[in-house]
């Protein structure tokens, strides 16, 4: 089985609660039966210390991340990564990105 990057952004209140509802939307979207290629195969997530960015800004980093095969975030098996944003709004969030069985 191979693999597919994904970015997905989500608000909430906390990491764990936007987490969970991109997950739950991803699975609703595009099944939950495994190799959806999206972040409904992620059972946990990494957030990492950086700034917080646009949502572009973020995408931009989150491809240099795995383009650089960064051990955190590139593996199919381990968990997501996120990174701050800051929504159009002006609101925060979350961009969830990585590699997903697919």
């Amino acid at each position: 089985m191979g693999a597919l990057d994904f970015y997905t952004t989500a608000t909430g209140t906390d990491l764990q609660s936007a987490f969970n509802a991109a997950r739950d939307h991803a699975a609703w979207e595009y099944g939950s039966s495994g190799f959806t290629g999206t972040i409904a195969e992620k059972d946990e997530v990494t957030l990492l210390d950086e700034p917080k960015r646009s949502e572009n800004d973020a995408v931009t980093r989150a491809k240099e991340l795995l383009n650089s095969e960064d051990p955190r975030v590139n593996t199919k098996y381990g968990p997501a990564g996120a990174l701050p944003i800051t929504t159009d709004d002006g609101a925060g969030g979350w961009l969830f990105f990585g590699l997903a069985s697919h």
